[in-house]
């Protein structure tokens, strides 16, 4: 059984909005934090889900359950 690394609310968000197709400066706006704040993340949350890609991490997300049900991409 693969084990579900944890990851906090404003990670679970970030890979919700990018999965709906947003990218790092619209995720920033619609979070109201910093551009270099979500690159940051992103990168912790790739090292978090052992992604070696955007596309990867999506991928592993939705594979683990990560991403919400109302989260149906593009």
């Amino acid at each position: 059984m693969t084990t579900v690394p944890a990851i906090d609310a404003t990670g679970l968000q970030i890979l919700a909005l990018l999965y709906k197709g947003l990218d790092d400066a619209a995720v920033a706006r619609q979070l109201g934090i910093g551009h270099r704040t979500v690159q940051r993340k992103v990168q912790d949350l790739m090292s978090s889900l052992e992604a070696r890609g955007r596309v990867a991490l999506g991928a592993q997300a939705q594979r683990l359950g990560l991403l919400p049900e109302s989260a149906s991409g593009p």
